[in-house]
């Protein structure tokens, strides 16, 4: 259930019209949303499908889901190069790979939250923000990733 737009009763989440005051819904928006932010499942894959763009808005899960695979992936081949004799070519190549899309998906989790993506410059104060809930509904960045209107 949500509420209308025009007097603020609780309606059905797919009518087009308030039956009381009959204003207009935004559903088609709220399903958009909803089904591009379930696209594939995977948000290390989401993430990586948005190589380079710095526009729209990422869900706290998926920051933080690309973060920890990048994490576990990036450890993973430390330790192969290292097995390997390697001088780090392996793990250094794919953390200059990942460069772009962790800042891509940090901007686009700073927006989600309706800050600028020159936050993330700051120490300590972005920790903060990427770990803060979305802002409800649109905001200035694009609709909620999460499909909450």
């Amino acid at each position: 259930m949500v509420f209308c737009r025009g007097c603020a009763k609780e309606i059905h989440n797919s009518a087009v019209a308030c039956p009381q005051c009959g204003a207009p819904q935004a559903v088609q928006q709220a399903a958009t949303a909803q089904s591009a932010a379930i696209a594939s499942g995977n948000p290390y894959i989401e993430v990586l499908k948005k190589y380079a763009v710095f526009t729209g808005r990422a869900s706290r899960r998926e920051y933080w889901m690309f973060i920890l695979i990048n994490l576990l992936i990036a450890v993973g081949l430390g330790i192969v190069d290292g097995l390997l004799g390697g001088k780090g070519f392996i793990s250094n190549s794919y953390s200059l790979a990942m460069f772009i899309p962790s800042i891509a998906v940090g901007v686009r989790r700073m927006h989600d939250t309706d800050r600028s993506g020159w936050w993330l410059l700051l120490p300590i104060v972005n920790i903060v923000f990427l770990a803060q809930d979305s802002q409800r509904g649109d905001n200035r960045f694009g609709p909620n990733p999460k499909g909450i209107v």
